[in-house]
């Protein structure tokens, strides 16, 4: 979501990088339809010979993108898992990839694609699938792990409950920003992940539990008591 450091790979070409740097984000602010290789082009001070010559045409930089994001998307999950034992906390830093990069002020790079899915070339729609596929799979392994070990509740299969977080997500990022506030898509996402927290979910119960049985109990006065069980007078 925010940019991430690439896995170790053999040095690339620094014009190339540049190129991708500036285009993602003009991705993640205008959309993919919003900006040309003018843009581009301006912004880093070369000709447009030169973009053509790294990227022959504006979808083959787009799947380059994607590529890129996806790959280190995939880092930043293997990161989670290393990092975080429990399910509940894995849970929790994957909803942060996405505060992060809204608060960059930022979409994510293949939600902002997926708006314009049905303009995108064909190449780009496949990698496009791939990457929310690759979500899906790494949230529906977490949420079957944290069901098996009790630290989740999940209703339902765990795929579909993965599909609807990650939809969900991509889609109250876009509502934050239409109101250039975080905080909506941080209130909204504590409402989806609460839920399947069976741990805070028992704390949560325990203390309503104990909160009605210390609470006072209302007592009617003798003389009230006795007009109740004497009945309306005729």
């Amino acid at each position: 979501m925010r940019r991430m450091r690439p896995a170790a790979q053999p040095p690339a070409d620094p014009t190339s990088s540049r190129i991708l740097d500036v285009a993602e984000r003009l991705v993640q602010t205008r959309g993919f339809n919003g900006f040309s290789y003018a843009d581009i082009a301006l912004e880093l001070g070369i000709t447009k010979a030169s973009l053509h010559y790294h990227f022959a045409t504006k979808a083959e930089l787009g799947r380059r993108l994607i590529a890129r994001y996806s790959e280190q998307f995939s880092q930043a999950l293997r990161g989670i898992s290393e990092r975080l034992p429990a399910a509940p906390a894995r849970l929790r830093a994957y909803v942060k990839l996405y505060t992060d990069v809204l608060s960059d002020e930022r979409m994510c790079l293949c939600g902002m694609l997926a708006a314009e899915y049905s303009t995108l070339p064909a190449a780009m729609q496949s990698a496009l699938r791939t990457f929310f596929e690759l979500n899906e799979a790494w949230l529906g392994d977490l949420l079957e792990a944290g069901q098996h070990d009790g630290t989740l509740s999940v209703s339902g299969r765990s795929a579909d409950a993965a599909r609807m977080l990650v939809g969900a997500l991509e889609g109250e990022m876009l509502v934050a920003r239409a109101y250039g506030d975080p905080a909506r898509f941080i209130a909204a996402a504590e409402l989806l992940v609460a839920p399947l927290d069976a741990a805070r979910a028992r704390v949560r119960s325990s203390s309503r539990a104990r909160a009605a049985r210390g609470a006072p109990r209302r007592l009617r006065s003798p003389r009230l008591a006795r007009s109740a069980r004497a009945g309306p007078r005729p």
